[in-house]
């Protein structure tokens, strides 16, 4: 099976346009355990949003695929809809540049074809598409930022 090592990702926004399937079979993941929940989250806003409300305005993604529920004074919960994420890094690249990194992709398995060569990892400039056994087929990025 195809997977993404979250350590050798350069977030270029291939994934979304190099997956043979449309949607792309990429999907941004959202490790919380690491998470800060923070008000301000660099994934979820514009690094220039004029106010830290959910207008569109203000959201890094393009397709509103990150979900922002209130917690308490001054926590926020993240979660991906996956169903709206089409791979394009935008928010992992946010939360890598400025945030904990909680953010990272996967290739989903549900959805990829498993082609025999991955057109993503054919096109990902760090080689960071490479295939892993089926009994251990998700890299989950741990807290130290090694899976």
């Amino acid at each position: 099976m195809w997977q993404i090592d979250p350590d050798r990702c350069t977030r270029c926004g291939r994934c979304a346009t190099a997956c043979v399937l449309s949607p792309s079979a990429v999907k941004a993941v959202h490790a919380a355990a690491i998470c800060g929940y923070c008000d301000l989250c660099t994934g979820f806003f514009r690094t220039e949003a004029p106010e830290l409300s959910t207008a569109a305005e203000n959201q890094l993604c393009p397709f509103a695929a990150i979900k922002r529920t209130f917690v308490e004074d001054p926590y926020f919960e993240y979660a991906i809809d996956e169903s709206a994420c089409v791979g394009c890094a935008r928010c992992v690249q946010g939360c890598s540049a400025y945030g904990n990194g909680s953010l990272f992709l996967q290739i989903r398995h549900d959805r990829c074809a498993n082609c025999n060569q991955c057109r993503i990892a054919a096109e990902c400039p760090s080689q960071a598409i490479t295939r892993v056994p089926a009994v251990a087929p998700y890299r989950i990025k741990s807290r130290a930022g090694k899976t």
